[in-house]
């Protein structure tokens, strides 16, 4: 079974970064990240592929945010670049044994981590 940690959420300025982590023990699985405000659904922000040569991310972040991985160490990073306050939320790293990175619905994803708080302030 794939187990995900998540790490590196914290509280920001608008403005500022912050690069997520995300520990897996995972081989060949298309690895997303995806993120839920107070009140609202979980929503997708980022999916790269097994080796990393594609990456698909949402219209909101694209731009700002760069997924990517290191399979050597089993981590996927999510590094977040000129945050807002309406990027503040709980952000979830997630896993999907087959499919594409065209997925965005979390229900094609396998395996979740526990999430991990990010909030930026105004």
């Amino acid at each position: 079974q794939v187990q995900l940690v998540e790490s590196g959420g914290g509280l920001v300025q608008a403005g500022g970064s912050l690069r997520l982590s995300c520990a897996a023990s995972f081989s060949r699985y298309i690895m997303a990240w995806f993120r839920r405000s107070p009140g609202k659904e979980r929503e997708f922000v980022a999916a790269i592929s097994w080796n990393g040569g594609s990456t698909n991310y949402a219209e909101s972040v694209k731009g700002r945010f760069t997924i990517s991985r290191d399979n050597a160490k089993d981590t996927v990073y999510l590094q977040m670049n000129s945050l807002k306050p309406e990027d503040t939320a709980v952000y979830y790293c997630a896993a999907a044994a087959r499919g594409s990175i065209m997925m965005v619905s979390p229900r094609a994803y396998d395996y979740w981590g526990q999430g991990t708080q990010v909030t930026v302030s105004s």
